[in-house]
């Protein structure tokens, strides 16, 4: 068969599975009437590497990580062969009164990495999963302890933390929360230490500094009311990839302290060498109450999340009482398949020099990106790590538009309203990283003429 008949065969079967997709399936963060038209959907057979094969035999860049999970690059055969030898042994069990070597091992070894302080390891499904269980335990922990009157919590403006009823409610992106909001919990919104808004003249530093003593006037004005404060240590993802100082961790760090509440740090995005550093909390020094972990958890490769707490958070539920014990369960807690992907992942981590990599990493990004702040419609371009965002002037839709621009140069770059991002799997190699350049610079040329 000659190349011209297997292209046009790969074409069709392309065709006819949107169609068939299109027919019976609701995908997410998507309005389904841009489809097929506005917002092109983009059939997958594989994934090796840093590339996406799609039906159609086009190949595509995952500049994305595939909603920041990746890590390793698709296909990482170390973990999918981890999987595959767990699944002839046990694929799961019932984790309320059983107890298996891989939920074992990954909790011992997730405690030898965290922050110092943290005891107990809580296993969920998803990064939202995780934050329910944070904020529940941390309320339940106060109730149990005599402290009824603590039922407030203090989250960021622009923060996200997931979909779930409990992990919107501590959100702040409009888009996200404004239809659900007649359901949601009503946090204390504190402003956000994000630099990008820093005053002229203002250092990062200065800026989060400033954030951080409103902040303490929240807890100050709600004294003994709050439980703990929540949010995403050096970057909100979600909320357009803005950044701040490690100093406003220090002193939020402090603040709960002083006021008796916890921190319940949201490393579901940032973590596992994100943003230079293993844990994002590290680069302040601190450690978190709660630490909730999930997408890069597994390497890209199954769903689960956990939660990391003190041992006084444990404590606080042990008791004759069953309704002193934390009665929060998921049917596929502590997954063994999902902990072997954990510990062939953090194997990874312990045989190479991951993090060292990464940095020689972000220094190319961070080269290759400079340019691109020269651009007349470009506002900012900023950089934590492996996460480097692209900011441009607003417009009608084009965010869109540098979408499909990038995906005609077999590239995915899924905006986040006027932003672009770079958050590459750590196995992008130099003629990767120049071919993202090249296509983020033809995405904004095309967005923004």
């Amino acid at each position: 068969m000659v190349k011209s008949e297997i292209d046009a065969r790969m074409l069709a079967e392309a065709d006819a599975m949107r169609a068939r997709d299109l027919a019976v399936l609701w995908h997410p963060c998507t309005q389904m009437a841009e489809h097929p038209d506005t917002l092109p959907l983009v059939p997958i057979r594989r994934g090796r590497g840093v590339w996406l094969e799609g039906v159609d035999g086009r190949r595509y860049l995952d500049a994305v990580s595939s909603w920041w999970t990746n890590l390793f690059g698709h296909g990482e055969p170390r973990i999918a062969a981890a999987i595959g030898q767990q699944a002839l042994e046990l694929e799961h069990v019932i984790y309320a009164g059983f107890a298996h070597e891989p939920g074992l091992r990954l909790a011992e070894q997730l405690l030898a990495l965290a922050p110092p302080g943290l005891a107990r390891v809580f296993y969920a499904d998803n990064g939202s999963a995780a934050i329910e269980v944070a904020l529940k335990m941390s309320f339940h922990s106060f109730l149990n302890r005599g402290q009824s009157q603590r039922r407030k919590f203090v989250a960021l403006r622009n923060g996200y933390h997931g979909e779930t009823i409990g992990a919107l409610s501590m959100g702040d992106i409009p888009l996200y929360r404004r239809v659900y909001a007649p359901l949601l919990l009503e946090p204390l919104f504190a402003p956000s230490p994000d630099a990008f808004d820093a005053e002229p003249g203002e250092s990062a530093e200065q800026c989060a500094l400033r954030r951080a003593d409103e902040l303490d006037a929240v807890f100050a004005a709600h004294e003994g009311e709050i439980c703990a404060l929540v949010l995403e240590p050096l970057v909100q993802c979600a909320g357009s990839m803005r950044m701040h100082h490690p100093a406003y961790l220090r002193r939020a760090r402090e603040i709960c302290n002083a006021h008796g509440a916890h921190l319940i740090a949201d490393e579901i995005a940032v973590g596992f060498g994100r943003t230079g550093t293993f844990f994002a909390c590290e680069q302040a020094g601190i450690s978190p109450d709660f630490l909730c972990l999930s997408k890069g958890l597994t390497g890209g490769f199954l769903p689960m999340s956990a939660v990391l707490t003190t041992a006084h958070v444990y404590e606080a539920f042990l008791g004759d009482s069953r309704e002193r014990a934390f009665l929060h369960s998921h049917s596929y807690t502590g997954n063994p398949l999902g902990c072997a992907a954990a510990l062939a992942s953090l194997a990874i981590f312990a045989e190479e020099p991951i993090l060292a990599r990464n940095r020689d990493t972000a220094r190319r990004m961070a080269e290759l990106a400079a340019p691109l702040a020269a651009h007349p419609q470009v506002r900012d371009v900023r950089q934590t790590g492996m996460i480097l965002a692209i900011e441009m002037a607003p417009g009608e839709r084009r965010g869109l538009r540098a979408y499909r621009s990038a995906l005609a140069n077999g590239v995915v770059l899924r905006p986040l309203g006027d932003v672009l991002y770079w958050m590459p799997p750590y196995c992008i190699g130099e003629d990767e990283l120049q071919h993202l350049a090249r296509a983020t610079f033809a995405a904004i040329e095309e967005a923004t003429t």
